[in-house]
């Protein structure tokens, strides 16, 4: 305990700068590289004035030239890039769900894809009216699944998720026009938005950006967590390594990356069948190492404790070491670079998604038909590979940190809920959590999210933030890379507990859980609007009055916008430590930080000093916990 230590960024730094060595004496460059030949960024899109939607253009708005060709000013054209964005992360997260809620269709006693959690999937379907009494579980899986896809294109009424919001929040949302309807009609009404020749009112595309992040987090986000529990498991705590030091010098490297978790769990199960083992033994491995990186690396971690090699920014790292023999890829948030950086060494770059389809890598489709045979195909691939490696161009950095992972809501409320009573199920309450926040004990919690950018340091953000919330007892809930900066940094470690205040030190030691609270993938920060509307309730409280804040210190994909407007819509203030490129309009930049907070009782805070960053969180924390005399 008293041998503990953070892996600090300088050290995990040293590494990079020595993986890049490697990679330069074969002619690799890395993103560390681009991002120079990319410097400056361009300013005009940094402040969000220039439009290219149409061939009249594009147009940029300057002191000289105020409107587009169309008239358009800085305040249309800086609304509309921010709701196009919105929706494109939407569309995104929205169709992972799409895929899972597809594959839930093809689950079966005897095939690949198995209902793991029927009692989840019989709470889902009593929350949506659906007679369980006497059904058979894959009977009621594949109706639920139909019923779910029948949410994207829904010709009346509003998402079926939103029943589980407080009353108080589903009454903002209608007033304020952007409670959800289909989850495919946002992101169309969307783009038809902000086609040429129709919104240009910052308002407007405001609030449809607000009901598009609505559409994803409390819709198609939603529907890929559940229905994810459904067939791989509900996550419950489990033990696992964190670090580029988890892959295994004498073993055949797998890495899994991407957001789908209906490839990975295939890829898993493949590389723990005894057929595989001996084949890799027969070509000079000890065994079969998988690892993840990004998402895709939280999903199996959670259910499966497979250890997570790293986050975003650490995708190239792994190739870097010489010792992968394959990565393997579904979707978003992958490095098309990863292709030609592969062929500088044995590594084989295998894509297997019809929508992520990238140069230089060897595509092999997968399919909830062909899951089987595909992924046995990669893992054989893999283990063939083992044979080209190149022993000389192999360093592992010797780093790597003990992670506890796994604390989905129902966890969180079994876990918490069972320091005080001896008998609990998963229809707890979040009480136990209530009071040590109204006691004092615990100030706060702060939901961290969010991606790497080289915009800034990597997991600086991340890793010093937390460090400063959980000394001042404010508990973390991660998810995304976010979760796994903290992981890296060994702040998902129980024994981080010694770097608490006192009063967030002794509920770790009681509930025996870190203090940062892994809760999943991007796509999983459904989870924690859940979670929020729990406490509301339990409480009696507006989810806008509980001392709970967002954040995503260095978020970068469109993506983390639509998540950024469901949480600010929730009710949760959202900091964020990167510009959202709105800043070309003081009317699109004041409704984002103040004006909503008339329609959904919350707003954005943009600070790019990370300290005061933290300063702002536990200041709202503070005026939160003030105004409810607590």
């Amino acid at each position: 305990m008293a041998d503990f230590k953070l892996t600090t960024l300088e050290e995990m730094e040293t590494a990079t700068n020595r993986l890049l060595e490697t990679g330069a004496k074969v002619g690799a460059d890395g993103w560390q590289m681009r991002v120079k030949n990319q410097t400056p960024h361009c300013k005009f899109g940094e402040q969000g004035i220039c439009c290219r939607i149409c061939t009249m253009g594009p147009c940029r708005i300057t002191p000289k030239a105020p409107r587009g060709v169309c008239g358009c000013d800085a305040h249309g054209i800086v609304g509309r890039n921010f709701l196009r964005f919105t929706a494109g992360g939407a569309a995104t997260h929205s169709d992972h769900g799409r895929a899972i809620c597809e594959t839930l269709r093809c689950a079966a006693p005897d095939g690949a894809y198995k209902v793991k959690d029927p009692e989840k999937l019989i709470r889902i379907a009593k929350e949506w009216g659906v007679e369980t009494e006497g059904v058979d579980i894959y009977d009621l899986a594949h109706k639920m699944a139909k019923l779910a896809l029948e949410e994207y294109g829904k010709v009346d009424g509003f998402q079926n998720w939103l029943s589980r919001a407080p009353q108080h929040t589903q009454d903002l949302w209608k007033k304020a026009g952007i409670a959800p309807r289909a989850i495919d009609r946002e992101v169309s009404c969307a783009m038809h938005m902000t086609h040429m020749g129709c919104s240009s009112k910052p308002e407007a595309l405001i609030r449809q950006a607000l009901r598009n992040g609505l559409s994803d987090g409390w819709g198609g986000s939603m529907a890929g967590t559940e229905f994810s529990d459904v067939m791989f498991g509900t996550p419950r705590p489990i033990d696992t390594e964190a670090n580029l030091g988890v892959m295994k010098a004498e073993d055949v490297n797998i890495v899994v990356h991407g957001h789908d978790p209906s490839l990975s769990e295939l890829i898993c199960d493949w590389s723990e069948n005894p057929e595989m083992i001996a084949l890799a033994k027969s070509v000079g491995a000890k065994g079969i190492t998988v690892s993840g990186v990004c998402c895709t690396s939280n999903e199996v971690a959670m259910r499966r404790g497979i250890p997570m090699a790293g986050n975003f920014l650490q995708q190239e790292n792994v190739v870097l070491t010489g010792a992968c023999e394959a990565i393997v890829v579904d979707v978003q948030c992958i490095f098309p670079g990863l292709g030609p950086l592969s062929k500088c060494f044995h590594t084989k770059f295998v894509t297997t998604s019809p929508i992520a389809q990238m140069p230089d890598s060897d595509y092999i489709e997968f399919d909830p038909e062909n899951a089987n045979e595909s992924a046995k195909a990669i893992v054989t691939m893999a283990i063939e590979n083992f044979k080209n490696r190149k022993p000389e161009l192999v360093y592992i950095p010797d780093m790597k940190q003990k992670a506890t992972v796994g604390y989905s809501v129902e966890a969180i409320v079994k876990t918490l809920d069972g320091v005080t009573n001896s008998q609990v199920d998963v229809t707890g309450t979040t009480k136990p959590l209530l009071e040590c926040i109204t006691s004092g004990v615990i100030r706060g919690a702060v939901a961290m999210v969010g991606c790497n950018n080289p915009r800034v340091r990597p997991d600086y953000a991340h890793v010093e933030l937390m460090k400063k919330l959980i000394a001042n007892d404010i508990v973390i809930i991660a998810s995304g890379c976010s979760a796994q900066a903290a992981a890296k940094a060994g702040l998902m470690s129980k024994e981080a507990k010694d770097l608490c205040g006192a009063g967030l030190k002794r509920v770790c030691e009681l509930a025996d859980i870190p203090p940062v609270l892994h809760m999943g993938s991007c796509v999983d920060i459904s989870r924690m609007m859940v979670l929020a509307a729990t406490l509301a309730k339990d409480s009696g409280l507006n989810i806008s009055q509980l001392p709970v804040v967002g954040c995503a210190p260095e978020w970068m994909s469109e993506k983390a916008v639509s998540i950024g407007n469901y949480v600010v819509a929730t009710g949760l203030d959202t900091f964020l430590g990167v510009d959202p490129y709105v800043s070309g309009s003081d009317q699109v930049t004041e409704l984002l930080t103040n004006g909503v907070r008339d329609w959904v009782e919350a707003a954005y805070v943009v600070e790019k000093d990370i300290d005061k960053l933290g300063d702002l969180m536990i200041q709202r924390i503070e005026e939160k916990r003030e105004a409810l005399g607590i």
